[in-house]
């Protein structure tokens, strides 16, 4: 019967997880450049109240339009309605 032996060299595993580490940082480093890139930061601007006259008029529109699409989508129709109502 014969024997094999295997001497493992006991930095092997820790090199291992470090070379490991390193191409983690690498890659998280150029996603993270790469996102960046895609990202314009832009001003938040507050949005500005709408007046009443404006939202009575947007709401006369969106009810006709509802009563147009009526006899031909009915779903169209009560969701338009839906919009029109909401605050």
């Amino acid at each position: 019967m014969s024997t094999a032996t295997y001497t493992q060299d006991t930095g092997s595993l820790r090199q291992y997880f470090v070379e490991l580490g390193q191409a983690a940082r690498a890659f998280a480093d150029a996603l993270f450049a790469a996102q960046a890139r895609q990202f314009v930061v832009q001003e938040v601007r507050p949005v500005a109240p709408v007046a009443p006259v404006t939202r009575a008029r947007s709401q006369r529109q969106l009810f006709s339009m509802a009563r147009d699409v009526e006899h031909f989508s009915p779903n169209l129709a009560a969701e338009l309605r839906n919009l029109a109502t909401r605050d």
